[in-house]
C-alpha cells in the first residue's frame, strides 16, 4: 500500500510511527514554514528551508538500531551558538548549502539513517504563514493579521484564517514540490492531521498544486483529529470545529474517513455530521497513548487506519 502522510512536528512523526507498521511504501509531506527555535535560527542566518519537522520525518521513519538515529536528534546544551540547536538539523543545513536540491538531500539523509519510504518537503522554498486573528484588540470583532508560524500557533486571539506567502518573494504564489504533487496522485492512501491544525495541516491545502493533487487523487483521503485542541491556535475547538474549518479552507476537499479517539468526542453525533458534510465516514476508537490525553498510540491509530481504509476500498 502507497501511502503518503502530510503534516509537520509531533502529529507527523505519530502517522508515520503508524504507517510504518502497515506498510513500507511511505512519503512524508512535510510543511516548510517553520520559523522558531533551532529551525528559525538557521532558516534566518542561511536562507535555507526549516529542517526541523524534516528532520522528526526522517526520525519517525528510521532504522531503530541506527546510531544516527539517537545522534540526529540530540541537542546541544550550554549557552553558547551551538546552544539548542539538533545534530540533525545541522547535518540537514549542512547538505543543503553543498548539494543544494534538496529532494536531493533529504535522499541522503534517509540513506544514512537507514529510512525506510521517502521524506518531501511540500516546497522546496521556505514558507511564511500569515493568520486573519480576532480577540486582540478590545473590539472582540476586530481583525488582526499577524506572520509566522510561532506567532500563529502562540496567538491568544481566535485564529479565524490562514494564508500562505513565499518567504523571500512577496506576492509570488508557493510553489509545490513536484515529487510530493507525484506521491498524492499515486498513492493508495493520503492522511492528513494530527498535527498543530493551522500551522502543520492545513498549510498543505495552501499550496495550489498540491490542492489540486488532493483534490484529484483516487487515493482514499482520511483525516486524523487531534486528542484535544492545541492552546493557542485551537483553544476551544470542537473535534467537529477542526473538519468546518478544514471545509473553509479547501471547500472542493472531499473525504473518505475521519479517524478520532472515543473518549475525546464528547458528541459523536455533531461529529458523523461534519464528517460527512465531506463525504466521510467517521470512526471512533481508543487511540490515546494511555494516560497520555495529548499523544496516539501508534499501533491503536495504524489497526484504526487499516480498518478505515479497507471500508473505503470496499465501498
Amino acid at each position: 500500500m502507497r501511502a503518503v502522510a502530510l503534516g509537520g512536528g509531533r502529529g507527523l512523526h505519530v502517522t508515520l510511527s503508524a504507517l510504518r507498521l502497515i506498510t513500507p511504501d511511505v512519503t512524508a509531506v512535510v510543511t516548510v514554514a517553520d520559523d522558531g527555535g533551532s529551525s528559525g535560527r538557521l532558516r534566518r542566518e542561511l536562507g535555507l528551508l526549516p529542517p526541523g519537522d524534516l528532520r522528526k520525518a526522517l526520525v519517525a521513519l528510521a532504522a531503530e538500531d541506527g546510531p544516527w538515529r539517537t545522534v540526529f536528534e540530540h541537542r546541544f546544551g550550554g549557552t553558547g551558538a551551538l546552544a539548542g540547536h539538533a545534530v540533525g538539523n545541522l547535518v540537514l543545513a549542512g547538505l543543503l548549502e553543498v548539494v543544494g536540491d534538496p529532494v536531493e538531500v533529504l535522499a541522503e539523509a534517509a540513506r544514512l539513517l537507514g529510512v525506510t519510504g521517502r521524506v518531501l518537503p511540500m516546497s522546496t522554498d521556505p514558507l511564511d504563514i500569515e493568520a486573519e486573528v480576532t480577540g486582540l484588540e478590545e473590539d472582540p470583532a476586530t481583525v488582526r493579521r499577524i506572520r509566522g508560524q510561532v506567532a500563529v500557533a502562540t496567538t491568544p486571539g481566535r485564529v479565524r484564517r490562514i494564508r500562505l506567502h513565499h518567504a523571500d518573494r512577496v506576492g509570488e504564489t508557493p510553489k509545490a514540490c513536484p515529487q510530493a504533487v507525484d506521491a498524492v496522485l499515486g498513492a493508495d492512501v493520503v492522511l492528513l492531521g494530527p498535527g498543530s491544525w493551522f500551522t502543520s495541516v492545513l498549510p498543505h491545502l495552501l499550496v495550489p498544486e498540491l490542492h489540486e493533487a488532493l483534490v484529484r487523487t483516487t487515493a482514499a483521503r482520511v483525516v486524523v483529529l487531534n486528542l484535544v485542541p492545541q492552546p493557542g491556535e485551537t483553544a476551544g475547538f470542537s473535534p467537529e470545529r477542526h473538519l468546518d474549518v478544514l471545509c473553509e479552507h479547501a471547500p472542493r476537499l472531499r473525504v473518505d474517513a475521519v479517524i478520532a479517539d472515543a473518549d475525546s468526542v464528547a458528541t459523536p453525533d455533531r461529529l458523523r455530521r461534519a464528517a460527512a458534510a465531506l463525504g466521510a465516514d467517521t470512526w471512533l476508537a481508543s487511540v490515546a497513548a494511555g494516560p497520555t490525553p495529548d499523544r496516539h498510540d501508534p499501533a491503536a491509530l495504524a489497526d484504526s487506519l487499516r480498518r478505515a481504509v479497507a471500508a473505503v476500498r470496499a465501498r
